[in-house]
């Protein structure tokens, strides 16, 4: 990720239609956790970019250890959602040792409704990391994508291994998550500090004991070796893809690693890989800020904007309010009690800037808590983020995005004064969310497993074309991650979409959708320098 890192987000990947990935932290926590996944490609992206070694590609000849997972036939069946089929796929659980053991991958497809010429499987990602693909093709990419992409393709997805169906990292149960998503992630002294890092700690240490053995082996490296397992089981000869948020990173993984299998490729909402996690966290701070200033000009233009009259004074306003929440939590008519505090309120407010349709009911929400005192609406916001249902029950989307980053990537930070010493530059990024998204980036610091992934670029040398899709606006995954993941790329055609939200395909752009569509129909990629709006 995201985005794309730390196990608490504070906003939603993407709207309930076709939700897409998250952001990098904890949310607040959750927030910088998720990645997956900024400002501008500064010097520090660049000198990054440079330094960073690029991803090599491995063998063109399957290995023999790993052809009876190549050769494995699905056995496919009925998975209770009209017109969906359902499988399950072996693979290794540590491909460095293809003997010790297995993890067993949950497949769903749909097969290609229409009679013309068949183009084989196009496999979906919805990022997160952490999302469920399967989850997102039966309620979206399934029946949602254009007509004839799905008359002519099998529509297929795999939850990642750690992810949903797919043998799923466990970490708290319900209630322990109602207690960390209310923590307070802007502390003002010492105690309320070493609370926020016992709960990492917390939520660390539960990673590590109902999910010791699958916790070394969630990386992305391994996800993308996975789909390539799957796309030789399906008989395609290429991948055909389209990964939003983490998903990209996921799609990039397997183009620097599989060039020469690579079909169409379309990466929407792009992470930039040549990024450590610190800066990574830095620019989709920057990100929300962007984001939450064209909210924040839009607001000061509807009769019911509750943040101010100028544009200049909503962030002002909102701080302000998350101060109030600081101090003194509001009630929401929770059957389990909780109150809105900051925690919460902020991770509500994030998760309405993945989607400008959530803006109206952001300023409902807001109006609802700063004067009618009922925090109701903000609540349902987060609680939607977190994939937390009405019986406190919460999916594990945060246990799973925070296996993937904290394995991805070194942590951004390892101490409380290392992210005291980073505050100046957060808050400067972000005057409302900045405090609250450096204190989420502390998260992986606690990991049970050591990292084992780094920064690096990806050129995916002697690929066939792939589609970069970036949004100038885009919260979770800064349009310049775009700009960056397209230049590393030796084959990329980058696909720009003026405009608000996370992701752009299928968002409301005729240009951007009909732009895409024809890449997957007949491989026809966009012109250089190709922009909608």
């Amino acid at each position: 990720m995201h985005i794309r890192r730390n196990p608490r987000p504070a906003a939603p990947l993407d709207p309930p239609r076709h939700r897409r990935s998250r952001i990098t932290g904890g949310a607040l926590l959750a927030t910088a956790a998720l990645l997956v996944s900024a400002c501008s490609t500064g010097s520090g992206a660049a000198g990054a970019a440079a330094e960073a070694a690029a991803l090599a590609a491995l063998p063109k000849a399957t290995p023999a250890a790993l052809s009876s997972y190549y050769g494995q036939k699905l056995s496919w069946r009925s998975c209770g959602v009209p017109g969906f089929e359902c499988a399950t796929m072996k693979a290794p659980l540590d491909y460095d040792k293809p003997d010790a053991g297995d993890v067993r991958l949950a497949v769903a497809r749909k097969k290609a409704t229409g009679s013309g010429k068949a183009l084989g499987s196009l496999l979906v990602n919805p990022g997160g990391p952490g999302g469920s693909a399967i989850g997102y093709l039966q309620a979206y990419a399934g029946i949602g994508y254009p007509a004839e992409v799905r008359a002519r393709y099998d529509m297929v997805a795999v939850d990642p291994r750690g992810v949903a169906r797919s043998e799923p990292v466990e970490c708290l149960d319900g209630r322990d998550m109602d207690a960390y998503t209310q923590t307070d992630t802007t502390p003002d002294d010492e105690e309320e500090t070493d609370e926020l890092v016992a709960t990492y700690k917390d939520f660390a240490e539960g990673c590590g004991a109902r999910s010791p053995g699958l916790l070394r082996h969630v990386s992305t490296v391994e996800a993308a070796r996975d789909m390539d397992i799957l796309r030789g089981v399906l008989g395609d000869e290429k991948l055909t893809y389209v990964g939003a948020s983490y998903g990209t990173f996921l799609g990039a993984t397997y183009a620097g690693l599989f060039p020469g299998r690579v079909g169409r490729l379309v990466l929407d909402g792009a992470m930039d890989p040549s990024l450590p996690a610190r800066r990574m966290n830095l620019d989709q701070t920057a990100g929300f800020e962007t984001a939450f200033q064209s909210f924040a000009r839009d607001c000061v233009q509807q009769p019911d904007c509750p943040l101010g009259k100028k544009a200049g004074e909503v962030g002002r306003n909102l701080k302000a309010f998350f101060g109030k929440l600081d101090a003194r939590p509001i009630p929401t008519g929770d059957v389990d009690g909780r109150k809105l505090g900051e925690s919460l309120a902020t991770t509500g407010v994030i998760a309405a800037m993945y989607d400008e349709g959530a803006w109206a009911q952001l300023r409902e929400a807001l109006t609802s808590a700063m004067k009618e005192n009922d925090g109701a609406g903000l609540l349902v916001l987060a609680d939607s983020y977190y994939e937390r249902d009405a019986d406190a029950r919460y999916s594990n989307l945060m246990f799973a995005n925070a296996a993937v980053n904290c394995l991805d990537l070194p942590a951004a930070f390892d101490t409380p004064d290392e992210v005291r010493a980073a505050l100046p530059a957060f808050e400067k990024a972000s005057p409302v969310f900045g405090e609250g998204l450096a204190w989420a980036s502390l998260n992986c610091a606690y990991w049970p497993v050591k990292a084992t992934g780094e920064p690096h670029r990806i050129t995916a040398q002697g690929a066939a074309p792939v589609v970069v899709v970036g949004t100038t606006r885009d919260p979770a995954t800064p349009y310049p991650w775009a700009r960056a993941l397209a230049t590393q790329l030796s084959s990329s055609r980058l696909l720009t979409y003026e405009g608000d939200g996370h992701t752009a395909y299928g968002r409301g752009s005729s240009c951007v959708d009909s732009t895409i569509d024809a890449y997957l129909l007949r491989g026809t990629p966009p012109t250089r320098g190709k922009r909608c709006s």
